[in-house]
């Protein structure tokens, strides 16, 4: 197509009302639908106007490109009324596309470590575009580097698998075709939200517009999880200054996004304790060791005395989901079992709490002649945001949602391995709001019934590129290792 000539729309048509296709396509119409949105945005980022490689409505009006390069404040990231009607372009094009990227991947979910699909969609879509995206060891997941080949990189993440749950939206086109599984947490907006974001960049960058590096991480086996250790393996945050997340929230309305300073999710770990001694009879537990009271002993002593060995502050718990021990009234048992799950808010707790939780088992387990073992499987550390990250969040939803667009959201027990990249880079993982403003019907996470108002998509994708602008911005401006302005959340 020549470069002069108008992107075609990626849904085929014009743009419907509300953006949303008219029904779920087969996986040929959708890699047509995956070609035009990334071919659209590489012949885009070439059309010219006031210099070459900037798409017309891309320079801010009565700017320069001089004006736009890092260290400046007055380029297009640093104006809202500049990089609104960017947006609002982009997504009038795109928005439907997106959509029905979302859909796609909606109708054909795929487990942890078993995303290939998933993962071949992404990599077609950010190809055409011109981008060169590498796919980790393991075949699934991906990263994808856009702007300059080094300086200051912001990366942005979406988790792309499903959960095991059988998907019970009857009435949905795009209900799982898969038996058994489904999107239920909200991972196939995410991976739309984020794509959405990275062809928007990739837009701004080709036109020069971008004032440093944007790296795209699409993570496999969140819900595994260990993911996002496989992206930290693969080379996926070397070189990342900052790191930023969004989450769907089925509480908050759509254009509204949540934020907290500190622990935002927990680190969530399981605990297996086996107990064994020599058995006997149920007459005579002065001659033998009683199992089944010393386990009782455990389950009930061991929440409590870890409890109190760290700051209240940081919500340390453990929490029995099994107990088992035994199989006839009148025999003591020669072993049992308990299994739990250690939650925590605070890094340094959890990082503690293995070594805490064998000492205080040995102790109760010595008191009543048995012997005792811990197999302490780690699971994902708590997520814990980083100040001047929310704040750079909040600005972003300043400028392209409204000064009442962010809104604080509480703390949450649930794991979510985002925090293994904080472990690394400083960064935030904030809520986007799914729920349909004014709606009664309730939805939660992994439930078979989740679905989001798809409106969320352009919402996700503005504050995604308004906070990857807002970070880059910040990063490259004089004293930028100094805290922003303002960043305790209320």
């Amino acid at each position: 197509m020549p470069a002069t000539e108008e992107p075609a729309d990626p849904a085929g048509e014009g743009p419907p009302a509300r953006g949303r296709p008219a029904a779920q396509g087969d996986a040929a119409s959708t890699d047509q639908t995956i070609g035009r949105i990334g071919s659209a945005i590489a012949q885009g980022a070439h059309m010219t106007q006031s210099g070459p490689g900037v798409m017309p409505g891309l320079e801010p009006p009565g700017a320069s490109r001089e004006a736009a390069r890092p260290g400046s404040s007055h380029g297009a990231a640093r104006e809202p009324a500049a990089l609104q009607p960017q947006l609002d372009a982009f997504l009038a094009r795109h928005e439907a596309g997106l959509i029905e990227f979302r859909r796609d991947l909606h109708a054909h979910p795929e487990l942890g470590y078993n995303e290939y699909r998933t993962t071949d969609r992404i990599v077609a879509a950010l190809t055409a575009a011109g981008l060169k995206p590498r796919v980790l060891p393991r075949g699934t997941g991906l990263f994808c580097d856009i702007g300059p080949e080094d300086g200051y990189t912001v990366a942005l993440r979406a988790d792309i698998d499903a959960l095991p749950l059988q998907d019970e939206k009857a009435d949905a086109p795009y209900r799982s075709t898969v038996p058994g599984v489904a999107h239920a947490c909200g991972h196939d907006v995410h991976t739309a939200m984020v794509l959405g974001a990275g062809l928007f960049l990739a837009q701004q960058a080709e036109a020069g517009l971008l004032p440093g590096r944007v790296r795209l991480l699409f993570q496999p086996a969140e819900e595994t999880p260990g993911g996002a250790l496989d992206v930290i393996a693969g080379g996926g945050i070397v070189g990342v200054d900052r790191a930023f997340a969004l989450h769907c929230d089925p509480r908050i309305e759509v254009g509204e996004l949540g934020l907290r300073t500190g622990a935002i999710t927990a680190a969530c770990d399981k605990v297996y304790v086996k107990v064994t001694g020599p058995g006997g009879h149920t007459a005579r537990p002065h001659l033998t060791a009683d199992l089944v009271y010393a386990l009782a002993k455990i389950v009930t002593e061991l929440p409590a005395a870890l409890s109190r060995r760290v700051d209240p502050r940081s919500s340390l718990s453990l929490v029995w989901g099994r107990v088992s021990a035994g199989s006839v009234a009148n025999a003591i048992p020669d072993d049992g079992i308990a299994e739990g799950t250690v939650r925590c808010l605070d890094d340094e707790a959890w990082h503690r709490a293995p070594d805490m939780m064998r000492a205080l088992l040995q102790s109760v387990a010595a008191a009543y002649d048995v012997s005792a073992s811990l197999e302490y499987v780690r699971g994902v550390p708590p997520t814990v945001n980083e100040a001047t990250s929310v704040q750079m969040f909040r600005d972003a939803a300043a400028q392209v949602l409204g000064e009442d667009g962010a809104v604080p959201t509480p703390q949450s027990l649930g794991g979510e391995d985002f925090g293994w990249y904080l472990e690394s880079v400083p960064g935030a993982l904030a809520r986007l709001g799914v729920r349909k403003p004014g709606s009664t019907v309730e939805y939660d996470l992994h439930r078979g019934d989740f679905d989001v108002d798809e409106d969320c998509v352009a919402v996700g994708v503005r504050v995604l590129t308004a906070t990857a602008l807002t970070a880059l911005w910040d990063g490259n401006r004089p004293g930028a290792d100094e805290p922003v302005e303002g960043t305790a959340l209320a």
